[in-house]
């Protein structure tokens, strides 16, 4: 039979090639080009405080309130944020991960404080010894764009092999405006109040963040923990307000204006090349006290679907790489912990509700009084068990502790290794889009 009809046959035969070749023509370019880095722009396209004290930030579905435009990698400098998309076993970043040790690879999921005047020797051990891989600037310079770029350079040349396998650096600063400004001297703009800056027009605080962002650029700085996309309810509660009202850190006292400069503010820092890093969610522009300098500070206002939570939707959607937590607690979100330590906070809130796919940084994890309950060696551990990618430590000499607690768990956690690996794995990633792992 099959001899008899070989005509049909072999035009089947042809019809399933042809219909291959189409599936092959429409498919294969996609599998070659992997998951999407991160939103480009339009084509027009923490932590530390003021001197005097350091700052920390009815039911409904968050809804947008600003033009939805991306924020993303710059044409000149890729700094788009992480896909959790899983990553082909041959990338670069996966076959960098494979030759780290687990001690490395907890490095890449911490930064560290350094003095901007340069490291001093526990920064300098943190990144020798313990392979800490990220590096935040403290403090306050008045020494210019050029005293700060040879500092980089002496962060960046610590990337050695039996570091950090030769993988760059994250730098990243605190360059609000206003009191919260790290840098400062020739070559760095003194910098409006937030405050000041909701008074510009969107498109005028765009080109005006740009500029700053270039200076930070030009410094080697490639993270700028800014914009803050906290409420403020009023002028009025403002002065109550002490991380955030009372320093004129926030863009205006409704989640419409928050949003629209906010997001204008971000997508001027991804024009220089920049991330942008929105803080710090759900929000600290309910609260009265500071968890930096104080313990058991609560907002027993916010809920899960709070308006108050839109500026951040509108910037998730708008394509925000990082987004930094709050430290403190939200008893209408989770009643059992801070929004540091909440996996309803970060896996549900922020990459379910909002389906942010980037970077989570916590808000600093050494320093906070706010933290001061939980042993230092439990802090990262229990930030990146609830979902957070990246441990931020202001106190150098507290940095061993916190990496220690996790190497620890790694340890004796199986499913908190996998974490460790997975965290790692979207830095490195997030370190190739930005020209940080080696060539």
């Amino acid at each position: 039979m099959p001899h008899r009809n070989w005509k049909t046959w072999a035009a089947v035969a042809a019809g399933i090639v042809a219909v291959l070749a189409v599936a092959g023509a429409l498919v294969l370019p996609r599998l070659l080009a992997g998951p999407t880095a991160g939103l480009a722009p339009t084509p027009s396209e923490g932590t530390a405080g003021p001197p005097s004290a350091s700052p920390s930030g009815t039911s409904s579905q968050p809804t947008p309130t600003a033009t939805r435009t991306a924020v993303g990698a710059s044409p000149a400098s890729s700094a788009a944020g992480p896909s959790t998309a899983p990553s082909p076993a041959g990338s670069r970043a996966a076959q960098i991960l494979a030759s780290m040790s687990l001690e490395q690879r907890v490095g890449q999921i911490i930064m560290v404080s350094s003095p901007a005047a340069g490291p001093d020797a526990a920064a300098l051990d943190a990144m020798r010894r313990l392979h800490i891989g990220n590096v935040f600037l403290k403090g306050r310079s008045t020494a210019g764009v050029g005293a700060i770029s040879a500092v980089v350079r002496g962060i960046r040349a610590e990337a050695t092999d039996a570091a950090t396998r030769r993988v760059g650096q994250f730098v990243a600063t605190d360059q609000e405006g206003g009191q919260v400004q790290v840098l400062r001297g020739p070559g760095f703009s003194d910098m409006p109040s937030a405050l000041a800056q909701g008074s510009m027009a969107p498109a005028d605080l765009r080109a005006a963040a740009a500029g700053w962002g270039r200076e930070l650029a030009a410094a080697g700085v490639d993270v700028n923990f800014a914009p803050v996309m906290d409420t403020v309810p009023s002028a009025a509660f403002a002065p109550q307000n002490t991380p955030i009202g009372h320093f004129q850190r926030e863009f205006g006292y409704t989640p419409a204006a928050v949003s629209a400069h906010g997001i204008a503010f971000a997508q001027g820092m991804a024009d220089a090349g920049l991330i942008a890093v929105p803080k710090h969610f759900p929000g600290l522009g309910r609260v009265t006290a500071n968890t930096d300098t104080a313990s058991g500070v609560t907002d027993s206002t916010t809920g899960r679907h709070d308006p108050f939570v839109a500026p951040f939707a509108d910037a998730v959607r708008a394509g925000v790489p990082w987004v930094m937590l709050s430290n403190a607690s939200y008893p209408e979100i989770d009643p059992r912990h801070d929004a540091v330590f909440s996996p309803t906070v970060i896996g549900g809130m922020l990459r379910g509700d909002l389906g942010f796919r980037g970077i989570v940084v916590s808000d600093d994890l050494c320093d906070a009084v706010q933290l001061s309950a939980t042993a230092p060696e439990d802090r990262g551990a229990d930030f990146l068990a609830a979902g957070g990618t990246m441990a931020l430590c202001t106190d150098q000499q507290l940095a061993p502790r916190v990496w220690a607690g996790m190497v620890a768990r790694a340890k004796a956690d199986r499913g908190f290794a996998s974490a460790v690996d997975a965290a790692a794995l979207a830095v490195l990633e997030a370190k190739d889009r930005a020209g940080l792992l080696p060539r």
